[in-house]
């Protein structure tokens, strides 16, 4: 657990960047999309949306504590302090539901886990921005076909980290991943990457914001 400073330990947060309820809503809505997976992509798709849409809204409240992060609004031991809850609430043992359903959830799970450490790397300044991405990945892939995970999923935060600072995912290079856990690690880095790209209304938020229920 984080030490966090303790003139700290009583401030109260402005804003609630995740919480157990939100979590636990997306996953009602799983329950109640019926999802099976099926062999037409299209066939399957509207149903699945709903996954995507859970890692999408964990990572969007993580880039607000990192633009908190970065005003220099949240010291790096509150900010981690806020990463390290979220992901309790999202990596805990989700209560079986259905076979594909279940499935589903463990691979929304490891993303955000991917997403997490990488989110994480960043507010630690755990990576060097210059370097290069390509060699990350590929360094990543051989501690995975190795048996070191741990090495592996250091690679996979650091290449998460300089996606925060601005470097661009490989399209060719991604493509072609291995199947394995450090290319479902890497979904979640890409969702960091497109959630970048889109709206950066997560830069902007004020004291009063109060996230739509889901």
């Amino acid at each position: 657990m984080l030490k966090v400073p303790e003139h700290e330990m009583n401030q109260v947060l402005p804003y609630e960047f995740y919480t157990q309820k939100r979590w636990e809503n997306w996953l009602g809505r799983a329950k109640e999309s019926g999802f099976q997976i099926k062999e037409s992509e299209e066939e399957a798709g509207k149903e699945s949306a709903v996954f995507v849409n859970m890692v999408d809204d964990v990572i969007l409240a993580c880039l607000k504590v990192t633009a908190r992060f970065e005003k220099e609004m949240l010291s790096k031991e509150m900010a981690l302090q806020i990463l390290e809850e979220m992901r309790d609430i999202v990596l805990a043992e989700v209560e079986p539901i259905s076979e594909d359903i279940d499935l589903m959830i463990d691979s929304v799970q490891t993303s955000l886990m991917g997403a997490l450490v990488a989110f994480e790397c960043y507010v630690m300044g755990d990576y060097e921005e210059g370097a290069d991405i390509n060699e990350l990945i590929k360094a990543a892939i051989d501690a995975e076909a190795s048996d070191n995970l741990e090495l592996a999923l250091d690679y996979t935060a650091q290449c998460g980290a300089i996606v925060l600072k601005g470097q661009t995912l490989p399209e060719e290079l991604m493509a072609d991943l291995p199947y394995g856990i450090v290319a479902e690690w890497l979904d979640g880095i890409d969702s960091i990457s497109a959630a970048m790209v889109g709206s950066d209304s997560y830069k902007e938020f004020d004291e009063d914001d109060e996230d739509d229920a889901i």
